[in-house]
C-alpha cells in the first residue's frame, strides 16, 4: 500500500534542496529543475518549502512509484519567491524534519498560492531566454537563423 500523502509543509535549506533535486535527476523524475540553474539563482542557506500536492504513479516504473509531486516555494537572492514542482520519494520526504508550526505553515501555503511560477519569474527577471519562434513554412539557414 502506498504511503498516505501528508498535508504538511517542510522547510529545507539550499543545500538540502540541491540534494533533493539531484535525487530527482538520478531517478529520472520529470518535475525538477537543473541543479546548476538553482545554484546560480538561489542564495546558499536560504529556506525553501515543500508541500506534497499529489501522488504520482508510474505503472511502467514501479521502482519509483508512487512518488509525491511537491509544490516548491523557492527564495531568490532578491527575496522574491516563486513556485516550482519537485518529484520526491515518500521515504525521502519522511526523513525531512518537521520544523514549522501551524501558523507559519498557513502563511507559507498562502505565499504558495500567490507566487509566480518559476518560468514566469525567470522570464520577467531576465533569467531565462525567451523562446525564439519560427514562422511555419519558412526555411532555416544552415546555422539555424531565419533569412
Amino acid at each position: 500500500m502506498a504511503p498516505t500523502l501528508p498535508r504538511t509543509i517542510r522547510a529545507v535549506d539550499t543545500e538540502q534542496l540541491l540534494d533533493l533535486e539531484r535525487e530527482a535527476g538520478a531517478y529520472g523524475f520529470s518535475q525538477r529543475l537543473p541543479v546548476d540553474w538553482l545554484r546560480d539563482h538561489l542564495v546558499p542557506g536560504a529556506t525553501h518549502y515543500l508541500f506534497p500536492a499529489l501522488v504520482h504513479h508510474l505503472s511502467h516504473r514501479p521502482e519509483v512509484s508512487p512518488h509525491w509531486r511537491c509544490e516548491l516555494l523557492l527564495t531568490a537572492p532578491s527575496g522574491e519567491q516563486f513556485l516550482s514542482l519537485l518529484d520526491v520519494l515518500p521515504a525521502t520526504f519522511s526523513k525531512l524534519p518537521e520544523t514549522l508550526d501551524a501558523t507559519f505553515k498557513t502563511d507559507i501555503a498562502s505565499r504558495m498560492e500567490r507566487a509566480p511560477a518559476q518560468r514566469a519569474w525567470a522570464e520577467a527577471a531576465g533569467r531565462l531566454p525567451k523562446p525564439i519562434r519560427k514562422k511555419c513554412h519558412e526555411p532555416e539557414t544552415p546555422d539555424g537563423d531565419m533569412s
